[in-house]
């Protein structure tokens, strides 16, 4: 992980407008939201956006969202009361290849567009609970470009997608297309056409068996700048479009679900140390925010990087949160200079995750959120 003196401009103007909030905070700032959403619709055009409401579920960011028109992609009966809760009705699928057969019926009735399957079980359960909806495959595809894969808990292969789609149609529902995830945080842009090289043999696969797709969802994993360089939107859109075009039919239905691209960089995490130790030959600085309060994806080695004001000879330490669990460590090796028992420090790019996974695990609180429009 690495530290940041000079924040880019975007958290600089959240910083400036912090220092008032108490610790642990998440700062989020509803224009880049909105902003980010339009670049990603500038970047693929003519594409149906379903934001990924895991990512962030904080009511005013989807009302922001909501405003722009922006679709949601929901996965359980909590996500799908938050967004009608907003009158969010429109524009709603479910990529959640497992649901439970009573949420099914509920999203049907409130008119979710499609939902995902992957095994047979998941088929019949939907012709049982939503007779004649629509339905879309999920691809295995090549996650070893990505932070955060998210393989092997659900997907299928080519030939086994074609087999649930033919079953889909033969229970009476409507096998309208494909979906795939490339994984969370994919630095490679070329991941997005490996994905839609599987994706094409599905779908001419799917023909000759008597079946007409028009739904192309092409998953999330747009990525945010954290530790290592990534691919800019505008590259990975140039990429998917060329990719659609000399793949697939003119006139189909494409899709995608942003998660961490419109919320990541759209805010700023902050905490204060709360205590400091020498360990051995190890020095640790302990924050009031950790990975059970919202940092969880550190636990798998996710590096963000960190802002500070202090000055002064770097070192590294071991960077941990406050609850009792030893689990609870950020970073085994973070270069900070000498910091003091109250002062601040900032996670950059914080918007996705860190609020969603957050708990109360040991009495200590999730970040409060604020935002500015």
């Amino acid at each position: 992980m690495g530290v940041l003196t000079l924040p880019p401009p975007s958290m600089a103007r959240l910083i400036e407008r912090s220092h008032v909030l108490e610790t642990p905070f998440l700062l989020v700032d509803l224009q880049q939201v909105r902003g980010n959403l339009r670049r990603l619709r500038a970047a693929l055009p003519g594409a149906d956006v379903y934001y990924a409401v895991k990512a962030n579920p904080h009511p005013a960011i989807l009302r922001a969202l909501a405003e722009e028109g922006c679709g949601f992609e929901i996965s359980s009966r909590g996500e799908l009361d938050l967004v009608e809760s907003l009158g969010a009705r429109q524009g709603l699928v479910s990529s959640n290849p497992i649901k439970p057969p009573s949420f099914v019926e509920r999203a049907a009735e409130v008119g979710v567009e499609a939902f995902a399957i992957d095994s047979p079980d998941e088929v019949v359960k939907i012709a049982r609970a939503a007779p004649g909806a629509a339905v879309y495959v999920r691809l295995l595809v090549d996650n070893s470009g990505s932070e955060w894969p998210l393989a092997r808990k659900y997907a299928v292969d080519p030939e086994t997608a074609v087999d649930l789609l033919v079953q889909a149609a033969d229970l009476g529902l409507n096998p309208r297309g494909t979906t795939f995830h490339v994984g969370s945080q994919c630095r490679v842009a070329t991941s997005w056409l490996d994905a839609l090289d599987t994706t094409a043999v599905v779908w001419e696969a799917a023909e000759r068996r008597g079946l007409r797709l028009d739904l192309l969802n092409i998953g999330g994993g747009f990525p945010v700048q954290h530790t290592r360089p990534i691919p800019q939107v505008e590259e990975i859109g140039e990429v998917v479009r060329r990719g659609i075009a000399e793949r697939f039919p003119a006139k189909i239905q494409v899709a995608l679900e942003p998660g961490r691209m419109i919320v990541g960089d759209a805010a700023v995490l902050g905490a204060s140390v709360i205590g400091k130790a020498r360990r051995g030959a190890e020095d640790w600085v302990y924050l009031d925010v950790g990975v059970f309060n919202g940092l969880m994806e550190t636990i798998e080695g996710f590096a963000y990087e960190f802002l500070t004001s202090a000055r002064g000879i770097r070192s590294s330490v071991v960077l941990a949160g406050p609850s009792c669990d030893s689990v609870d460590v950020i970073s085994e090796s973070v270069a900070l200079p000498d910091l003091a028992v109250g002062d601040r420090l900032y996670v950059a790019n914080a918007g996705a995750y860190t609020l969603s996974y957050a708990s109360h695990f040991n009495g200590w609180p999730p970040p409060t959120v604020y935002t500015l429009e």
